[in-house]
């Protein structure tokens, strides 16, 4: 089978220096003449292209789902491939998306995310990802009939991404579940490429990683809306229970000398806490584009 071409799209939102790797990283991806890069800056950070990628601007709103859309349409190919900015792809990548044909009614192709490996005594919210596997796509395509692939590394064929209108622009968070469902609605399968893994770069910071489980909880609180049964709320009473015992069981662990299962007793809690607190707030950018 001859490899479709495919239009890579990844949205950045960091500091020039943190832009000029993700460019030089992208550099390294084998691309057939067809193919294309697209890295789309939502933070107004001056940057140039290498090689083959370019850098485009979003001028407004700051969203990483507004700037997907902007990449999207500045191909033409007949498969986008998005990624995000804290990935490491392999180069032949693309290879193996595309090493078995998809079938003509799917829609969407979901690589695997695998977390960057932390050893023990690394950054406690780092180590704490990889053992929760929580950027594994595993986790959100478990969800049953609210499955969907994450666009930290998914495939999206074209036609079936503009039949729908593309992402939701202007949120923070929910956007890749919110397309993935409503492809769904429309007649498109999605398929697993486990073969097509990237590896991601974990937040280093509790207060990081618990800003992003707030970020993903007002995600969750807005599919709920658009998506009615969507990824309930936990009851807060049977939560705080549950967060007190995962405390003590840590505690116990860190005694013992279970630096782990310390770790996991300690931020299960607050990571789950943060995340249903941040159901709370809006799901839409901070603060409008305004220069850096």
């Amino acid at each position: 089978m001859e490899r479709p071409a495919v239009d890579v799209v990844v949205p950045y939102a960091g500091s020039a220096d943190g832009l000029a790797t993700v460019v030089a990283r992208l550099a390294d991806l084998e691309l057939g003449d067809d193919d294309t890069v697209t890295v789309v800056d939502n933070r107004g950070v001056p940057g140039v292209g290498r090689g083959r990628v370019r850098v485009a601007r979003l001028a407004a709103p700051r969203s990483s789902y507004s700037a997907r859309n902007l990449g999207a349409a500045l191909g033409s190919a007949p498969w986008l491939l998005f990624l995000d900015g804290d990935v490491e792809p392999p180069a032949d990548l693309l290879e193996r998306y595309f090493a078995r044909e998809p079938a003509g009614g799917v829609g969407v192709l979901a690589g695997a995310v695998i977390d960057a490996p932390v050893e023990i005594g690394g950054p406690a919210a780092a180590r704490y990802a990889v053992l929760k596997a929580s950027t594994s796509q595993e986790t959100t395509l478990a969800h049953g009939r609210w499955a969907f692939a994450q666009t930290a590394n998914c495939a999206v064929r074209r036609e079936a991404f503009a039949a729908v209108g593309g992402f939701a622009g202007g949120i923070r968070s929910g956007g890749d579940a919110d397309l993935c469902w409503r492809l769904r609605a429309a007649g498109w399968t999605l398929e697993r490429r486990e073969e097509a893994a990237v590896v991601h770069r974990n937040r280093v910071t509790v207060a990081g990683m618990l800003g992003q489980r707030a970020r993903h909880g007002a995600g969750a609180a807005w599919l709920g809306r658009r998506h009615p049964g969507a990824l309930p709320a936990r009851r807060r009473p049977g939560l705080a229970w549950w967060a007190t015992r995962r405390a003590a069981a840590g505690s116990v662990a860190a005694l013992r000398g279970d630096h782990d299962g310390a770790l996991l007793g300690l931020l299960d809690g607050p990571a789950v806490w943060a995340f249903e607190l941040g159901r709370v707030a809006p799901n839409r950018p901070l603060r409008r584009w305004g220069g850096r």
